[in-house]
């Protein structure tokens, strides 16, 4: 399994319109329901950092090859404030975390 973290903070004024790729993205995914991907994401208390977790399970990644994660991506370095880092994270112990 492949966990990683990516964390950014958008401009003040794209705020809103990054919610709703993010919702996008969500949709998509509810509706084709991909094998292999545990995806959450968050918004933290200064209501513009977003924090994305994405655990998956072989070699490949579902999400990147979408219309909506593409569109997502597409101008997410114009609307950051702070760009986006990704973090690999190697699990040591879950209690119902991704179930």
């Amino acid at each position: 399994m492949n966990t990683v973290v990516v964390e950014y903070t958008v401009k003040d004024d794209c705020v809103e319109e990054n919610k709703q790729f993010v919702e996008a993205v969500f949709k998509m995914l509810n509706e084709s329901k991909p094998d292999g991907l545990r995806y959450m994401t968050f918004i933290k208390d200064d209501g513009k950092t977003f924090m994305h977790v994405a655990s998956i399970e072989g070699e490949t990644n579902p999400l990147p090859e979408t219309d909506a994660f593409k569109a997502f991506q597409k101008d997410l370095k114009d609307r950051c404030e702070v760009p986006p880092k990704v973090t690999k994270l190697d699990p040591v112990g879950s209690y119902k975390f991704f179930d």
